[in-house]
């Protein structure tokens, strides 16, 4: 417990009552001992809030974005002094030693909440008063029937299969009779979701609170409906765009009570595609031709659900639905993925489904000194997706079947153990590369329309120096974008000076290094991972400092974390966090998957660190101290050694 104890500055005292998860032993041996607290900060007394950020709207500034929570937020600024103390509202706020502080504050029922600052150093008072906008929420009147119009779900326009059912959603007045009527007359009733009411998507992704019985609403009903509702949206890819508001063909809502109605339009044109007269798409993320996209669309299994497929520039599918801005397409017999519309353009009417009829016949492999590489042709540009197991890559193509009279291995390649093909469905087909030694990366890429599934050979890693010879791409993240801590210490800034810290402790046990940035101008995403791919980096490494969105509690779930994408990246992800928390001792949140661009390259294991916090007053002078900086590049270099010397003994 002493190590995250860092001196007796009470602000850290909710930290503690938190409980800290320690990887005493974990890693090589206990954590070490905290770095000392800055010295007091003595400048001029001054308030400056740092988080929200605030814009001068007359008298009384006033942050520029709603606050996204409602029940508590957090804000976090300077004193200017280390010796100040600090109230919010009245409630005392800790102040650290380098003059920054973080508080943890209920929010008013309303929807401004005003924050009144008032520091103190010796006889100096500071002042300073802000207001925040409480992002809109439905309010239900104290009496009367209502009906949230906001929960109305689903909204704007949508196009389904035959026969597709579309569940509805609204909130409304408790013990109501509540019914959609639809332009023909049909009456669609509601029944009452008595599903509890699910945690906040910020509580959910970041929270560390225990499973625990949510409450039950009573005002939530649901139902489901099978065909057109409002009017015809139009074409699935050029929809109407301006219906007539008057339009008899919209539904109407109902709740009723006792002897009284309340009736609301239901905002939604539901159409029913043609499946005689498929509309085809082709992927195209680089319409404007810049040439700074990643020539690839990421598809989902919901709409603006997480990642699952990505996509190639050219793929062709079939569209058999859409929800406002987001397009399903069909991938094979049950399968179907969403994608941004404006990343997909329509084909001609009357272009026949990519792989209609299509087989996959024979595949040959091919070996070079770097990788072996399968080669499939194909009729189309079909979608396609790879899934890996520890010594495997198994190859998903959608739309075609399997005639693969021969697989041509070309050579006794030793790193090539078989390769199998399956036909799970009659348009799914499965090529399966079974390896010797684990997966370390893959790429694929069409050359006419021929699918190239190219497939990394593992380094040859040093068991007694697993660092010599290997290529570490170091990503200091940001900019653009970054945050920036209650001192005004910014991300960016902090993390560079970390990895060129990592650079010189790689360099000196005979590491290569490759650093995406060098200095403060912003990099895109895509120009890191590019970079880190064509140079064959062994492993990259995205550096970042943590900071968490509104409604999250800093002093419950504040810690280190690593997350990676692919699931040979867990154990490089695994060795870099308990690094982390033996260098800093600080709460171990653990690593994670995340689908992050710097996550997400397939030629090599990659990951994302998020060392520290940044918006913690104590962890932002870790962060912006050489001692601490030295301490989290310590902590990259051990994991990125610990997990080589892994590969080494089991490659």
């Amino acid at each position: 417990m002493r190590a995250v104890l860092r001196s007796l500055t009470p602000w850290l005292l909710p930290l503690l009552a938190a409980g800290c998860a320690s990887h005493a032993g974990a890693f090589a041996g206990p954590p070490l001992e905290p770095l000392p607290p800055p010295p007091l900060a003595g400048g001029p007394l001054a308030i400056h809030v740092q988080y929200p950020r605030l814009v001068d709207t007359g008298a009384v500034p006033r942050a520029e974005a709603p606050i996204a929570s409602h029940d508590s937020t957090f804000i976090f600024g300077s004193t200017g002094r280390g010796d100040a103390t600090l109230t919010v509202n009245g409630t005392p706020v800790p102040v650290y030693t380098d003059g920054g502080w973080i508080a943890w504050l209920p929010l008013p029922d309303d929807s401004i909440a005003t924050f009144d600052l008032v520091a103190v150093a010796g006889t100096d008072t500071a002042r300073y008063t802000f207001v925040a906008p409480i992002a809109q929420r439905f309010m239900p009147p104290d009496s009367g029937l209502w009906i949230d119009t906001t929960s109305l779900r689903p909204a704007g326009m949508r196009w389904v299969r035959p026969r597709e059912g579309v569940r509805f959603s609204v909130r409304a007045t408790p013990g109501a009779t509540v019914l959609l009527r639809l332009g023909d007359s049909t009456v669609v009733p509601f029944l009452v979701d008595t599903v509890p009411v699910a945690l906040s998507a910020g509580e959910t992704a970041f929270g560390r609170a225990r499973p625990a019985s949510p409450a039950r609403q009573y005002d939530r009903y649901v139902a489901w409906h099978v065909g057109p509702v409002g009017p015809d949206p139009g074409d699935v890819m050029v929809p109407d765009t301006a219906p007539d508001t008057a339009d008899a063909r919209w539904a109407r809502l109902e709740v009723i009570a006792g002897g009284d109605t309340l009736v609301r339009r239901w905002p939604l044109r539901l159409g029913v595609l043609d499946p005689g007269h498929p509309r085809v798409v082709i992927v195209n993320d680089d319409t404007a031709h810049t040439g700074r996209t990643d020539s690839t669309l990421a598809g989902r299994g919901a709409p603006h659900a997480t990642y699952y497929w990505f996509f190639p520039n050219g793929t062709r599918a079939v569209v058999n639905g859409r929800w406002n801005d987001q397009v399903r397409l069909r991938l094979a017999r049950g399968i179907s993925a969403w994608v941004d519309h404006g990343d997909v353009q329509p084909l001609p009417p009357g272009t026949p489904p990519p792989g209609a009829g299509g087989v996959v016949e024979s595949v040959r492999l091919y070996a070079d000194t770097q990788s072996v590489t399968l080669r499939v042709p194909l009729p189309a540009h079909v979608p396609f997706r790879v899934d890996e197991d520890t010594r495997a890559l198994h190859l998903t193509l959608y739309g075609v079947a399997a005639d693969v009279n021969w697989i041509q291995y070309g050579g006794t390649d030793p790193f090539v153990r078989l390769i199998r093909f399956a036909q799970p469905a009659e348009d799914r087909t499965v090529l399966t590369v079974d390896l010797t030694k684990k997966v370390w990366g893959y790429r694929t890429r069409w050359v006419g329309n021929d699918l190239l599934l190219e497939i990394r050979r593992p380094p040859h890693i040093d068991r007694t120096h697993p660092l010599r010879g290997r290529l570490i791409a170091l990503d200091p993240g940001h900019p653009p974008l970054g945050a920036t801590g209650p001192t005004g210490a910014y991300e960016a800034d902090v993390v560079l000076a970390v990895a060129r810290k990592a650079r010189t402790l790689l360099e000196r046990a005979g590491a290569r290094i490759l650093m995406t940035r060098t200095d403060t101008l912003p990099v895109g995403l895509v120009a890191r991972t590019e970079e880190a791919e064509r140079a064959n980096a062994d492993i990259l490494v995205s550096i970042h400092a943590n900071a968490l969105p509104d409604g999250v509690n800093p002093f419950v779930n504040s810690g280190t974390s690593v997350y990676y994408n692919h699931p040979r990246a867990a154990p490089l992800a695994r060795a870099i966090d308990r690094a982390l928390v033996h260098q800093f001792g600080v709460r171990d949140l653990g690593m994670g998957r995340g689908d992050l661009a710097l996550a997400r390259p397939t030629w090599m294991p990659a990951v994302l660190v998020e060392g520290l916090f940044i918006m913690l007053p104590d962890q932002e002078a870790d962060l912006a101290g050489a001692a601490g900086q030295w301490r989290y590049a310590r902590a990259v270099v051990d994991g990125i050694r610990a997990f080589l010397a892994g590969r080494a003994r089991d490659p």
